[in-house]
C-alpha cells in the first residue's frame, strides 16, 4: 500500500470517524442508570449496559491495538463505577476521542503495516479503521433498538427519531 493510499484512507476514516463519535456518544448517554439497563430483549443478548460498554470498549481497544501494531484478547468486563449512559458517556469522551486523536498521528509508514487479526485478516493497519466504523454502527443500531424498552428516548442518529425529530 503507498503513502498516498494510506493517507487517502486515513482522510476518509478521520472524516467518517468525526461524525460517528459524537453520535456514539449521544446513543451511550441516552442508557438509563439502574435496574432498567438490565433490560436485555432475549437470554443470549447482552444487557443494555454490556452493550453499550463493549461499544466504548471496543473503540478503545481497536486504538490501543493500531496504536500497538497487534491485536491481542483482552477481558471486558463494565467497572463498577459504570452505572449508566451518564457514566459511560464521559468514560468515552475522555478516553476515545484522543486514542483516536494518537491513531490519526501515526506515521503512514506503520499505519501501512500489515497486521494479522486473529488469523482471520492480515490487511495493513489503516484499513481496520473500517471495522471500527462498521463494528460501533453496528452495536450502535442494536442498543439505539433497546433504549425505548429500557424507559429511555432514542436520539437522532442519521436523522430525526420519534424522539429527537430533524430540524432543519
Amino acid at each position: 500500500m503507498t503513502k498516498e493510499q494510506v493517507q487517502t484512507l486515513l482522510s476518509f476514516f478521520s472524516d467518517t470517524l468525526a461524525y460517528e463519535v459524537p453520535v456514539t456518544k449521544k446513543v451511550l448517554a441516552a442508557l438509563p442508570a439502574g435496574p432498567a439497563n438490565q433490560y436485555r430483549p432475549d437470554s443470549k443478548s447482552r444487557t443494555g449496559l454490556e452493550l453499550a460498554y463493549h461499544i466504548a470498549f471496543t473503540e478503545k481497544w481497536f486504538c490501543d491495538s493500531f496504536l500497538a501494531g497487534s491485536f491481542g484478547m483482552v477481558e471486558e468486563k463494565v467497572p463498577e463505577n459504570i452505572r449508566g449512559g451518564e457514566d459511560l458517556a464521559a468514560w468515552y469522551e475522555a478516553t476515545v476521542p484522543p486514542l483516536l486523536e494518537k491513531v490519526k498521528q501515526m506515521p503512514l509508514e506503520k499505519l501501512a503495516q500489515s497486521v494479522d487479526f486473529f488469523g482471520v485478516f492480515n490487511q495493513p493497519v489503516v484499513t481496520y479503521l473500517g471495522f471500527f466504523v462498521n463494528h460501533t454502527v453496528h452495536h450502535r443500531g442494536q442498543l439505539s433498538a433497546y433504549l425505548r424498552a429500557m424507559g429511555s428516548k432514542v436520539p437522532s442518529i442519521y436523522g430525526g427519531s420519534a424522539d429527537e425529530p430533524m430540524q432543519m
